[in-house]
């Protein structure tokens, strides 16, 4: 049979990173950073394949998030204006064949930032609407809402260590370079409530997650999640608060060459409180696209933005960097 170039161009990433390599590529590290949505423990996506028994992966992923959202209506009113820092150190374990622990260990600052300036320019640059960002005062943090349910308000930077995750990933199917896994998900209320670095409360989670390869001649491998999450209750945002949420997500990374890949994901999940307002109370949408440099043997580098395809349920923009040990 005669490969295509496409083709080729997998066979080449095989031979260069090996079919387990392979197999280990995970996602893009994507979360929600909404002041609201961002508190709770909702999963970014990750590969199917759990590490082999007794060898430690880790990962530091480094986002900025930009936010401006100003709405009202039906007795409620909303002002997102700020911006978040957030780091992560993740590390993952294999317990024994086929299972693996994972700890996820945040650290969150919220400000007023500094990118108002540029993200008006590129606004003004393509014409685009800003829905109100470009007449708000630059660089201020306001996280505030008051409705007839309840009110949350943050004015002052705050900063300090998120609410901590820990999570056990069993892989019960494998089936040359495709796999599927099961995952739970505990989040300790370890995050200072009152200052956005946590929800306050408590929260655990469930997905089944998928892993493939090559589809066809394709250089493209798949990864997938589907799942639940039950939020401890949170007083921050009592009694709006929504406890019962969905989460899905899908990538497609496409290996260009054995040193790089291009890559594209959808997530969403459901809306964090009972609200009329789009940035409370609809379902988030969100797109991250990026790029991934394997740039030594056991490393690799990924860039990446995130840009909310339902406008105000996600930051306007996120950027993110990710360094990973596999």
């Amino acid at each position: 049979m005669t490969l295509s170039l496409p083709g080729r161009c997998l066979v080449l990433a095989c031979c260069a990173l090996g079919p387990a390599q392979l197999l280990a590529e995970a996602p893009l590290y994507a979360r929600n950073l909404s002041p609201v949505a961002g508190l709770f423990g909702l999963p970014s996506q990750r590969d199917a394949a759990t590490r082999e028994a007794g060898s430690l992966g880790a990962a530091l992923h480094g986002s900025v998030a930009s936010h401006y959202v100003s709405d009202s209506g039906s007795g409620e009113r909303l002002l997102l204006d700020g911006e978040t820092l957030r780091f992560v150190l993740e590390a993952r374990y294999g317990l024994a064949d086929d299972w693996e622990l994972a700890l996820e260990l945040p650290w969150l600052q919220h400000s007023g930032g500094e990118l108002d300036d540029l993200i008006d320019s590129w606004h003004d640059l393509w014409g685009m609407p800003d829905g109100g960002r470009s007449s708000a005062p630059a660089d201020r943090l306001r996280f505030g809402y008051r409705g007839d349910g309840g009110q949350f308000l943050l004015e002052d930077d705050a900063s300090g260590l998120g609410d901590i995750t820990v999570s056990l990933h069993h892989t019960f199917y494998r089936s040359g370079e495709a796999a599927a896994s099961l995952a739970l998900g505990y989040k300790f209320a370890t995050g200072e409530e009152r200052d956005f670095l946590g929800s306050g409360g408590e929260d655990v989670y469930a997905a089944l997650r998928f892993s493939s390869g090559m589809l066809h001649d394709l250089p493209l491998r798949w990864h997938g999640q589907l799942g639940y999450l039950r939020a401890g209750a949170s007083d921050l945002l009592a009694p709006l608060q929504e406890r019962d949420l969905w989460f899905a997500g899908l990538t497609v990374d496409w290996v260009i060459t054995p040193a790089w890949s291009v890559l594209a994901q959808l997530d969403g999940h459901a809306a964090p409180l009972d609200s009329r307002l789009t940035a409370l109370g609809d379902d988030p949408v969100f797109v991250t696209l990026g790029a991934r440099w394997r740039f030594a043997e056991a490393w690799a580098l990924d860039l990446s933005f995130i840009e909310d395809i339902r406008v105000e349920t996600a930051p306007d923009i996120t950027f993110q960097a990710s360094l990973r040990y596999r």
